[in-house]
């Protein structure tokens, strides 16, 4: 039987990789998931696993905490190595990380075909780690799933033609799948006591975190909208110790890390989302949440030409302005697909590896 080497490192990786493992199930491969340990709290990583039923990583790297190089040629070299052994006949890749890199590295340099989902997405800044990973790895990728028309003509732009496919998006497919089992299984709002009034919010990118005036911007804002507003911030690991170590108080309770099910009940009860996450700007979308989008720029460009995606960057009078401007309403939702995505991805895959 022939094999998939799925790799994953972080929290978007896993939604996604949950939707494919099960439609590679009705196929004839067997797919072989490679974790990186590029997320490696309990909350950021074990949980998903846990409650999405995503199966038990094949092999774990435990590869984290470290400078991007560092991290990037470790993952390299231990990814060459289970490659060698597994002999797959595809590797499969998920966004932009470091581990996304890693993976379609080795495959290419060993001659193994690499499928990317999440093909495409292009923020047009090159400070960005992500920036450089996402084309890297665009431009050494057999199959490019994109999750809607944008990403199609941006690699057009950029010479891309062959093997693009636009799918729709995984990360629908897998708010539709779980949705009502997050209802079932969350007691999050519950035990937080939550009504249908609160902000949700969260902050991790570098650019925001490791510019210390750009995160008092953002934790000032948050602090202003604490006086008349219930916050909820699930604090990253990394943000936390930021604040820590820079003395920035917040006039409110965080909490731990969450898991994806307990997310989606934020998402959709919440009044809206201020993040720089980008799998969370398009989460919201799908629950017809508002984002206020505290970076300079986004990867889902169609979201601000709807007017869901509000760039405010790092300024608190902007954010603080455009809150005040927003729209509350539906929007559209075939942006991304009908849900199908994950189907269409795997039929792609099989049909290259069993031609």
């Amino acid at each position: 039987m022939k094999k998939i080497l799925t790799i994953v490192g972080a929290r978007p990786q896993f939604i996604k990789a949950a939707v494919i493992s099960r439609c590679f199930k009705t196929k004839g491969l067997k797919e072989i998931i490679l974790h990186t340990g590029q997320h490696f709290d309990k909350n950021m990583s074990d949980i998903f696993f846990t409650e999405m039923d995503i199966p038990k990583p094949d092999y774990n790297l435990n590869i984290n905490g470290l400078t991007h190089g560092a991290m990037t040629g470790q993952m390299l070299e231990e990814i060459e190595k289970i490659l060698l052994k597994e002999k797959p006949c595809m590797v499969l890749v998920y966004g932009d990380t470091n581990s996304t890199l890693a993976g379609s590295l080795a495959a290419s340099k060993l001659h193994i075909p690499v499928a990317h989902v999440e093909a495409g997405l292009r923020s047009f800044n090159m400070e960005m780690p992500e920036e450089i990973n996402r084309i890297l790895t665009d431009k050494i990728s057999n199959l490019l799933f994109c999750p809607s028309e944008n990403p199609v003509k941006i690699l057009k732009k950029e010479g891309i033609t062959k093997g693009v496919y636009n799918t729709g998006d995984v990360m629908y497919d897998a708010i539709l799948y779980y949705s009502s089992k997050a209802k079932e299984k969350s007691s999050i709002l519950k035990d937080l006591n939550l009504k249908d009034d609160f902000i949700l919010t969260t902050i991790h990118r570098q650019e925001n975190t490791n510019n210390i005036n750009c995160l008092k911007e953002i934790t000032d804002s948050l602090n202003e909208l604490s006086k008349n507003n219930t916050i909820v911030f699930p604090l990253h690991p990394r943000t936390k110790k930021i604040l820590e170590k820079n003395n920035i108080k917040l006039n409110f309770e965080t909490i731990e890390p969450i898991g994806y099910f307990d997310m989606i009940q934020l998402l959709k009860n919440c009044k809206f989302v201020i993040s720089d996450s980008g799998g969370l700007q398009k989460e919201a979308y799908f629950f017809n949440k508002h984002c206020i989008n505290i970076r300079k720029e986004t990867e889902w460009i169609e979201l601000v030409d709807i007017k869901q995606n509000h760039i405010t960057g790092a300024n608190k009078a902007k954010i603080l302005e455009t809150i005040k401007t927003i729209s509350f309403g539906e929007f559209k939702k075939e942006i991304y697909g009908n849900g199908n995505a994950g189907e269409k991805i795997v039929d792609i895959i099989s049909n290259f590896c069993l031609a």
